[in-house]
């Protein structure tokens, strides 16, 4: 395939085994034509959009003259407006407990910037998810421009200690014991929830208790106790979270009780699973044949948290359709030092096979009791938005933290200022390893890999926002992967997609019926966005019709035209 661009009188052609060369001087023209040496004074200059029709291996141009293109005088200028008429594009996720499950806060924290509300089933019952499900579904319905998913998150198989009457108080040098036993609770031995704990854990092993917020040396143990020794004390209270450095508990990934879990989510048509502690792919795919067979359209994203799941992080990214960093447990199992570096590398590998990725836990932990955040949490923040995060997630923030408006506002605030001096690269090429990723792409959506490609490059050289047509997803998830400067418009036609796509990085998903009139659609979009001050009259956009599923033409069609917005 070939793209065909007529641009102020030159032509200038792209061909796939010269992609590279050929986008950059592609960019290059463009640049040049408007008198983008951005410091210049542009001049007036006619743009003829650009359409390709693919049928087959061959590919047809056309072109439709289109309004005159006036860029801002100077680079300043530029960003300025692209800043205005842009959104925030790495999405926020909010864990909904007890601090935020009324129909009030619920609307509040969409208004503040939620994009997915997740519902933790290691908390609550049925009933309460229940009603939080209801008021999301009632605020979808109600919102004309804006929509929250659903997820799920499971339990999984989390050893837990037992109830205690009062917190004890563990002291440095203590000796202090976990028994299978039930019930168990003195001020020197507390049970724990796993039958086979004191057959995983072994002598020198160090238990961390609550994420690491005590630690504990075995130092022997009996058939139903493990003595140990304690190495950081604290308060240890009921239900707290255990983990052996370096190891995973032989447990099933999904539990009886995420079976149960799983099947209210079904019934209730939630969007996404969050599965925690998953090791390798094989628990995905029992899933994924299990929501098969009860035609249960919700995507899988494996929380990685366990050490077992990291040799397997390719073949259980290729399985799901995303991941989450959950930092907590990762950094309990394995050495802390090593979490910034296999959340770089998560982030990559998702990236590098377009799916979304979540970073999540501790973002904003300060703020569960205090009205602002420390220095490094923002910093924590930037860094995930930097890395190329679709999402970025709250949990006690939200779910039982004095705070959790602010906290949102708070992320919110660092995300966009973060990605506001990403962006003022905007115009610059697009990376050679893209151009590389795109060339060596054999997959059967090659070609729409590379139109999606070509389209983002054209966005950021003209600085315009992308509006895309899509049934199922596909192409506006293709335009997120290339990371465009200026937001993606995804309409959409399917309800579930427009939820779907509210996790995706950049997109601003908006439910439309398509007619059979292709101009009488890009119309109204073009009139919704504009009611709804996502543009301003006589700018500038991408208009790009998705060719996998085609929606005005018997035939796959590719279309990518530059609009000028007219009231």
């Amino acid at each position: 395939m070939a793209i065909v661009a007529d641009i102020g009188g030159m032509a200038v052609r792209s061909m796939p085994e010269r992609s590279n060369l050929a986008s950059s001087r592609l960019a290059a023209r463009i640049r040049s034509s408007f008198g983008m040496g951005w410091g210049l004074r542009s001049r007036r200059v006619s743009v003829r959009s650009m359409a390709i029709a693919e049928r087959g291996e061959d590919a047809q141009y056309s072109g439709v003259s289109v309004d005159h293109l006036n860029p801002p005088d100077t680079v300043n200028e530029r960003l300025t407006v692209t800043a205005s008429n842009s959104e925030r594009k790495t999405k926020i996720v909010c864990t909904i407990g007890p601090s935020c499950n009324t129909r009030e806060m619920i609307w509040k924290l969409a208004e503040a910037g939620m994009n997915v509300a997740r519902l933790n089933m290691s908390h609550g019952d049925h009933e309460s998810h229940q009603k939080v499900i209801d008021l999301v579904k009632e605020y979808n319905a109600q919102s004309k421009d804006n929509v929250i998913s659903i997820m799920l998150d499971t339990k999984g198989p989390e050893v837990r200690s037992g109830d205690v009457v009062q917190p004890i108080l563990l002291n440095e040098g203590q000796e202090f014991n976990f028994t299978i036993k039930r019930g168990v609770s003195s001020g020197d031995t507390v049970s724990v929830n796993y039958d086979d704990f004191v057959n995983d854990v072994e002598v020198d092993d160090i238990l961390l208790v609550d994420g690491g917020m005590m630690s504990l040396s075995v130092i022997s143990k009996t058939a139903d106790t493990v003595k140990c020794k304690v190495i950081d004390g604290g308060e240890l209270k009921s239900r707290r979270h255990l983990n052996v450095r370096g190891k995973s508990a032989t447990l099933p990934s999904i539990t009886e009780k995420d079976w149960e879990d799983i099947k209210f989510g079904m019934e209730n048509q939630v969007d996404f699973y969050a599965v925690s502690f998953v090791k390798d792919a094989k628990v995905l795919h029992e899933l994924k044949d299990y929501l098969k067979s009860h035609n249960a359209d919700i995507h899988i994203m494996p929380k990685i948290e366990s050490a077992d799941a990291i040799p397997n992080l390719d073949s259980i990214i290729s399985a799901s359709d995303g991941a989450m960093v959950a930092r907590g447990d990762l950094g309990a199992e394995l050495p802390i030092e090593d979490v910034p570096l296999l959340q770089e590398e998560i982030i990559r590998k998702c990236r590098n096979m377009r799916k979304p990725v979540i970073v999540a836990t501790n973002m904003l932990e300060s703020m569960i009791n205090h009205p602002t955040p420390t220095r490094a949490e923002v910093s924590d923040i930037a860094i995930a938005v930097r890395e190329g995060a679709d999402a970025i997630m709250l949990s006690g923030e939200t779910a039982h933290g004095k705070f959790p408006l602010k906290a949102v506002k708070v992320m919110h605030d660092v995300a966009l200022k973060t990605e506001w001096s990403i962006s003022k690269t905007v115009g610059d090429p697009i990376p050679a390893k893209m151009f590389q990723a795109v060339n060596e792409d054999s997959s059967p959506g090659h070609t729409s890999a590379m139109f999606a490609f070509h389209a983002t490059t054209i966005s950021n050289t003209l600085g315009t926002p992308i509006i895309v047509f899509t049934q199922t997803g596909s192409m506006a998830v293709l335009l997120s992967h290339y990371r465009p400067s200026s937001t993606i418009f995804a309409f959409t036609n399917n309800e579930i997609v427009k939820r779907r796509l509210s996790l995706y990085h950049g997109i601003t998903p908006i439910h439309m019926e398509f007619t059979n009139d292709a101009e009488e659609t890009f119309s109204r979009a073009i009139k919704f966005l504009l009611d709804h001050d996502h543009l301003n009259n006589k700018e500038h956009v991408t208009l790009v019709q998705s060719g996998v599923h085609s929606i005005w033409r018997q035939e796959s069609t590719h279309r990518i035209q530059v609009r000028s917005v007219q009231a």
